[in-house]
């Protein structure tokens, strides 16, 4: 008799399953969540929305966030045995699920995540075909794909910030590819998600973090 496939079974480097929303997608999206947070988490809440609520388990999103958070690739294939690798791990987590959310995308994550002493809140849709877009990180509004360079910069709101920022980016031949800002309220604090073609020098990150009103710099590079 043949054997059974499981959702996880690879064809070369893609995962396939019923669908690649439910399985790479969300696997990309813990992927980009441990880079904002800037470690492998100790703690998560992991909350499925819409879609998502009502299929989770039965197409094995469980598994692939965790995996995720673990930091395996889409083609890894110790996703299968994600429960027990993150058990062993000592990660602890809690699945949450709420099945009604009008405003938010059919599939969407938030995950609400703890590690190396930080906490950070981020939310994610899974589009299709593994694309993703981060939508939220810690209230502030988002939209980058992680599938570029990313850099999420806190600053000062003091006028001609963006532009000063642009301007060190371009010095260093990096080519802006999208950019978001986000701000709480006027002369509040500013968040800006700016997406690049290549990656930035280490010496241009460090100026950046060294200026008097950039408060954080988390670069993330191209999650695959």
């Amino acid at each position: 008799m043949a054997e059974k496939s499981s959702i996880f079974d690879m064809i070369g480097p893609v995962m396939i399953g019923p669908s690649s929303s439910h399985t790479a997608g969300v696997v990309r999206i813990a992927r980009a969540a441990n880079r904002i947070l800037g470690s492998l988490p100790e703690e998560a809440i992991i909350t499925f929305y819409n879609s998502f609520a009502r299929t989770y388990e039965g197409h094995g999103s469980d598994k692939a966030i965790l995996a995720g958070l673990l930091d395996f690739k889409t083609d890894d294939k110790r996703i299968k045995d994600a429960f027990e690798l993150a058990e062993k791990r000592g990660l602890k987590y809690t699945f949450r699920s709420i099945g009604n959310a009008s405003t938010m995308h059919p599939n969407t994550i938030k995950l609400n995540l703890k590690g190396g002493g930080r906490e950070v809140e981020v939310i994610g849709q899974s589009r299709g075909g593994g694309v993703i877009r981060i939508v939220e990180v810690d209230g502030f509004s988002a939209d980058f794909s992680a599938s570029l360079h990313t850099l999420i910069i806190d600053a000062d709101d003091v006028k001609g910030s963006i532009a000063f920022i642009a301007d060190v980016i371009a010095h260093d031949d990096c080519n802006i590819a999208t950019m978001n800002v986000s701000r709480k309220g006027k002369n509040e604090m500013a968040r800006q998600f700016i997406e690049m073609d290549s990656s930035i020098s280490s010496v241009a990150l460090e100026y950046l973090r060294h200026l008097k009103w950039v408060k954080n710099v988390t670069y993330i590079p191209n999650i695959d």
